[in-house]
């Protein structure tokens, strides 16, 4: 049905809302836009930088929520404890990537026409441009390097136009473009990407498995599952630190699987997965007998406390007396490889000393509580005999007639096993961040003309396109006079 107007009326209505669709996507596509979702991308991510993530681990989180009974299910309401997964975070990062592809591609479409465009022809009054100079001779200008096209005109008069300065806009192009790659790779490692932490001691009795169980916090991506995890088998054969006398280290190199090493900062690449070494420090062997003369070893990792390798962990013993939950033994232990009264004054073992705090009761593993493994939760526990400080293969001995012997102590590192997909199209993204940055801050797009008039004058004039403070040199530079020449039309 048509209106008074002759329009179609679905038509007339239409107007108000493709108009509104067409400001909205302009409005999104504005470089003013972009800096505002990134700025909201970079406000968001604060949360997950200073409150537990569940995908780091449950046990912080609950923590937390013992902590702050009030704050942390109101924060849990908002996603803040698992940010990089939570709606409105993704509803920012689409909303940027939307926004950096619309304002790139139009962008390089018209840099594309500017490239194959010759530049434009002189402006009919030169002199009212920003730079003028008047020849009383036709000269020879020097355009090397600049691109430029040569025009006659029936009235006998010729100009020369060149341009230059084309990488500046060249160079905001590679820098958006840039933040498209990083985003699309940030992405594309989270979704197909997977990582997790784990502790090797050495000469452990078995190795460590690529299976999800043996990690200590497994994150998966979305489209990860446990059977895609490639197969291979870590064991810890030597570790070697080196500490100035200072105790400021120099080198850490971990040596695994008959000869493989890998330090700080050079991880080991395996088919499918990148080691990294996160830590290191010393495992305490201890020998625990009952009053009945069961014997159980364990070798727990002490992770370090400060720079000169002070550490602090727990002996935990769930099978002495039986495995009576009432009668468990446990010891809260601080380790020092260089011990001068309660601190270390060296990374490396030259005084070392095992305190321990005996503790008799509920360890707390049959629960099926989560817990941190370096501390002894002690709510169900009681004291269990006095503090005391053993060197190597000395032996305490508790009340009931039990003892611990500190047997000595293995090093232990902490690695990262992680696989991302999207590390190499990060890096193409940084690269061209590199590239594209320097471009456009010091790249200038300028225009010189040049007319020949038939009386033998000339003269030329000069406009940049962008502040160019060195413009005015620049001009005369490539403005002076060199030769004098006959002027031609056909020339």
């Amino acid at each position: 049905m048509a209106a008074r107007d002759g329009r179609p009326r679905e038509r007339r209505h239409m107007k108000p809302a493709l108009a509104f669709l067409r400001n909205s996507w302009r409005q999104l596509t504005s470089m003013r836009t972009a800096l505002v979702l990134l700025f909201l991308l970079a406000i968001g991510a604060i949360p997950g930088s200073i409150l537990p993530q569940r995908r780091l681990g449950e046990t912080p989180v609950q923590q937390y929520f013992i902590e702050n009974p009030k704050l942390a299910p109101v924060l849990d309401q908002l996603g803040f404890f698992d940010v990089y997964a939570a709606p409105w975070f993704a509803a920012i990062y689409l909303l940027l990537f939307t926004s950096l592809v619309g304002c790139v591609l139009p962008r390089l479409r018209d840099h594309v026409r500017a490239l194959i465009k010759t530049p434009p022809e002189a402006p009919k009054r030169l002199e009212r441009l920003p730079q003028h100079t008047v020849y009383g001779t036709h000269p020879t200008l020097d355009f090397k390097g600049w691109r430029k096209v040569r025009r006659e005109h029936p009235d006998g008069s010729v100009t020369i136009s060149a341009e230059k300065g084309y990488l500046k806009e060249t160079g905001n192009l590679l820098f958006h473009s840039s933040l498209l790659v990083i985003l699309a790779g940030v992405a594309i490692g989270a979704q197909w990407g997977w990582n997790g932490q784990r502790i090797l001691i050495e000469g452990a009795d078995k190795p460590f498995c690529n299976v999800l169980y043996q990690y200590d916090r497994p994150v998966l991506g979305p489209y990860v599952s446990a059977s895609d995890l490639p197969p291979f088998c870590l064991e810890l054969e030597d570790f070697q630190a080196s500490y100035l006398e200072n105790g400021q280290a120099t080198s850490f190199e971990a040596t695994v699987n008959g000869g493989q090493k890998f330090r700080v900062n050079h991880p080991l690449r395996l088919d499918g997965a990148n080691v990294y070494l996160l830590g290191h420090g010393y495992a305490i062997e201890a020998r625990y007998t009952d009053a009945a003369g069961r014997v159980q070893q364990v070798t727990a990792a002490f992770p370090d406390n400060n720079d000169m390798m002070a550490s602090i962990g727990v002996l935990l013993f769930p099978d002495a007396n039986g495995g009576d939950p009432k009668n468990q033994i446990g010891f809260e232990g601080i380790y020092l490889p260089t011990a001068e009264g309660a601190s270390s004054l060296h990374p490396e073992e030259r005084n070392p000393r095992l305190t321990l705090i005996p503790w008799k009761g509920d360890i707390g593993l049959d629960a099926g509580i989560p817990q941190n493994v370096y501390v002894l939760d002690t709510k169900r526990m009681t004291p269990f005999g006095e503090r005391k400080t053993l060197k190597k293969g000395e032996t305490q001995t508790l009340p009931d007639g039990s003892k611990l012997e500190f047997l000595g102590t293995r090093s232990f590192i902490a690695i990262s096993v992680r696989h991302d997909p999207g590390e190499p199209i990060v890096l193409t993204g940084a690269v061209l961040l590199l590239v594209g940055l320097p471009l456009s801050l010091y790249g200038k797009r300028r225009r010189v003309w040049l007319r020949l008039h038939p009386d033998g004058t000339a003269e030329a004039g000069g406009l940049p396109k962008t502040d160019y403070p060195g413009f005015a040199d620049e001009f005369e530079k490539v403005t002076r006079w060199q030769s004098t020449e006959s002027f031609s039309p056909s020339r």
